[in-house]
């Protein structure tokens, strides 16, 4: 029986789904709404940017390790970190 859904289960996923989905708070940028998720990582690309430069400057970028980990990491910390301190409930 496992792997076998009815109509009830496939119902109630997109229930979910759509209950989850309206609890995004909306920004409003210009007239414009945006979810509150794409400010943040829109915040968080814009932090690793400036902190990459900084790595550079201060020559720190060459004892990161593996920069194509490092990056995105970085990038969801700072989103995550822009997310809890003004969106926290």
């Amino acid at each position: 029986m496992a792997g076998k859904f009815s109509w009830r289960h496939y119902c109630g996923i997109a229930a979910l789904m759509l209950l989850t989905s309206s609890c995004d708070p909306i920004v409003n940028i210009y007239g414009s709404f945006f979810p509150a998720w794409v400010v943040c990582l829109a915040a968080g690309v814009f932090l690793t940017v400036v902190l990459r430069l900084l790595f550079a400057v201060t020559r720190l970028e060459q004892h990161l390790g593996p920069l194509i980990l490092i990056y995105p990491s970085l990038v969801l910390l700072l989103t995550l970190v822009t997310w809890i301190a003004f969106f926290q409930s």
